[in-house]
């Protein structure tokens, strides 16, 4: 039995039609971050936010809680710098039936640790405790996060047009996203088995793109687009920021799939356009980029690839 992300409870089209509801009343919505001009300045306020998801299950069954604040941070940051912004503050929630002090403490070290990594400060946050809501031992994180950006250097996807070239940076695991899947087509036992490779944190991509954009954004846009690939993977995220009549086109054998994507595909009888759309498979961020700087992005990003091409084409995004 083939088991799809849909099956175990988690319906991305859904998430995507309500998007496309609230764009209808608020068509600023939508993107990476939201954007805030500043009147009378140069810049624009960036703001993210966003949780961990169900990985926070497998905190809670492998009773580790050190570096799931960082994945909580990085979820938040690394949209941040989809538009090209430097985050500045970020603020945490969490919520608890019973505080577990000692616990709490491991997950707010993590999200400073996080706050360290991408350049940004921990300026406050809430905790909730709410008896009867949570069960004993569990709790739910929500992050928020702010950045700055120069409004004349936004990337916002408007300026990808065909013969751009892709180029996809590894992923640490799975990062935060497909793990109802995941739980599903695991047992307990073999998610302790490979709790290595799942609960390794969400990789912060923050000053390594920033410093590229710096380097290849100087005078002229060159790197034209950015998406992280979480939620929806590479079919929902990358297509957010493409204009009309241009098509993503990735490569899938053009980087080596982490192992242990495999063995959730494998054992699921995943189907191979649902996988591609629920997990990352090794590829955590694309930068679409003008093909004459191409080879010169990827050597600057440790073990990137380039991974695929736009094409001037219905718009939509396709694996071949």
């Amino acid at each position: 039995m083939s088991i799809m992300y849909k099956k175990v409870g988690v319906n991305i089209d859904a998430g995507n039609e309500l998007v496309k509801r609230l764009k209808k009343k608020f068509p600023k919505i939508g993107g990476f971050g939201g954007l805030f001009p500043i009147s009378g300045t140069k810049y624009s306020l960036v703001s993210s936010t966003d949780g961990v998801g169900t990985k926070l299950k497998l905190a809670f069954l492998l009773n580790k809680h050190d570096t799931i604040g960082i994945d909580l941070v990085a979820m938040n940051v690394n949209d941040l710098i989809c538009v090209g912004a430097k985050p500045l503050f970020f603020l945490d929630y969490f919520a608890c039936g019973k505080l577990n002090v000692s616990q709490a403490e491991q997950v707010i070290k993590g999200i400073a640790k996080g706050c360290e990594l991408s350049g940004s400060q921990l300026v406050g946050g809430e905790t909730a405790e709410m008896p009867g809501f949570y069960k004993d031992g569990e709790y739910d994180l929500a992050g928020f996060s702010v950045g700055i950006i120069e409004k004349d250097k936004e990337i916002d996807g408007k300026h990808i047009s065909p013969n751009d070239v892709i180029i996809g940076l590894p992923s640490s695991g799975p990062h935060s996203n497909g793990y109802s899947l995941i739980r599903k087509v695991f047992s307990n036992s073999e998610l302790k088995k490979y709790s290595k490779q799942l609960l390794v944190p969400t990789k912060i991509y923050v000053k390594e793109v920033l410093a590229a954009l710096a380097k290849f954004n100087s005078r002229k846009q060159k790197i034209v687009g950015i998406a992280h690939i979480t939620g929806g993977s590479f079919y929902d995220k990358i297509e957010r920021i493409l204009p009309q009549k241009t098509r993503v086109i990735i490569e899938k054998k053009s980087w080596k799939v982490p192992e242990i994507f495999k063995l959730v595909q494998e054992k699921g009888n995943v189907p191979e356009e649902d996988i591609y759309r629920t997990l990352n498979m090794g590829i955590g961020m694309v930068l679409i980029v003008r093909s004459e700087i191409a080879l010169q992005v990827k050597k600057f990003f440790k073990g990137a690839k380039v991974i695929g091409y736009i094409k001037e084409d219905e718009r939509g995004v396709e694996l071949i």
